[in-house]
């Protein structure tokens, strides 16, 4: 899982509403966190940064917990998802979602 890490809760603007039953289909994927557990995340959106797509998560069982933002990329016809390592990108993803926060406030 990656360092950087934003709060998400009922009032975060995220787009997302923490209360409400999820009864859609979820898009659940599993990481290891950096002690060894698994921890099931939901997909909750997608967007764009220039030409790469990005995925924000958060946990299933407490999506009141921060959530992650990963990159996702296509391998082989499947998607996979990486953790941002680079500053520069972290700074142009991290500026464009602070912007689609802002506009579902």
């Amino acid at each position: 899982m990656t360092d950087h890490t934003h709060e998400h809760d009922d009032g975060c603007g995220c787009g997302h509403d923490h209360e409400q039953d999820h009864e859609h289909e979820e898009f659940v994927i599993t990481l290891t966190d950096e002690q060894g557990n698994d921890v099931e995340m939901v997909l909750v959106e997608t967007f764009d940064v220039g030409e790469k797509v990005y995925a924000l998560l958060l946990e299933r069982e407490n999506p009141e917990a921060d959530g992650i933002i990963l990159r996702m990329e296509e391998e082989n016809e499947e998607m996979a998802l990486y953790n941002i390592e680079d500053e520069e990108e972290w700074k142009s993803v991290e500026e464009v979602y602070n912007v689609l926060v802002a506009q579902q406030e």
